[in-house]
């Protein structure tokens, strides 16, 4: 069996998320393996960096599974982006260690989260954006930012409350750009909890708002309860951008 690592981009907007489930076949999980079960001829499980939620977008979601050997790289990206829905694509695949998996050795995760903030609506990009026209004090919430940078425990983001394992996470970098109508805040981590990205996002933005006071993500980060915590942005704006796997990618 060959172990191939492959990056896709898709659009969430119509799909449950990333992960199959039983209900539907509206994941992005389930459209890859019913793909590959086809050609293969029996059930080839994918597995994923990451899940991403339901309507949530990516242009570098990175995962593996294992297929016959018969079957080289190219014949599987060209026989994937063939047969998959319009909306999912492969950009790249490569046979990598059999060892290797797109989860556990992944060593960061980038994530970012457009904003429009024009009272105008951007009718091109509405499903790729989270239109949000009240007033936004950037400066506080890049202050708010800054004490969430480092190795902190975030239950209070996790969309999870029966969470049972660590919650603690590593920030890197969090990333405010500028745009005339629009507003994009880059999220840099060794991994990110369940709704995570769109929580930090909610609170942040009600730091800008006025809301609340860009200091009070210490008492937020202490509460260890996500009931302290802002409100979960919708999906739509989020996109995953990069899954990094250092000097130990698993290529051959």
């Amino acid at each position: 069996m060959k172990n191939y690592r492959i990056t896709v981009q898709y659009d969430g907007t119509r799909y449950r998320g990333w992960q199959v489930q039983k209900s539907t076949d509206a994941t992005i999980q389930g459209k890859l393996e019913h793909v590959l079960s086809t050609l293969a001829g029996h059930p080839v499980e994918v597995m994923g960096s990451g899940r991403t939620d339901a309507g949530v977008h990516a242009v570098g979601q990175v995962a593996n599974f294992h297929i016959d050997d018969a079957f080289a790289g190219e014949e599987l990206m060209e026989t994937l982006n063939r047969y998959l829905p319009e909306d999912i694509a492969v950009t790249e695949i490569a046979e990598v260690e059999a060892r290797f998996h797109s989860r556990y050795h992944a060593t960061s995760k980038a994530y970012c989260y457009r904003i429009h903030t024009s009272t105008v609506p951007n009718v091109f990009e509405r499903k790729y954006m989270y239109t949000y026209t009240e007033p936004l004090d950037v400066e506080k919430m890049q202050q708010a930012a800054s004490f969430l940078m480092g190795t902190h425990d975030f239950a209070s983001f996790c969309g999870n409350r029966h969470m049972k394992k660590s919650t603690v996470r590593t920030i890197f970098e969090i990333e405010f750009r500028r745009g005339e109508n629009d507003l994009t805040i880059y999220y840099t981590g060794d991994g990110f909890l369940q709704n995570m990205v769109r929580i930090l996002t909610g609170t942040l933005i009600e730091v800008g708002s006025g809301r609340r006071d860009p200091e009070s993500m210490k008492d937020i980060l202490a509460a260890k309860n996500r009931e302290a915590a802002g409100y979960t942005a919708p999906p739509q704006g989020l996109r995953l951008e990069k899954v990094t796997y250092g000097t130990v990618d698993g290529s051959l």
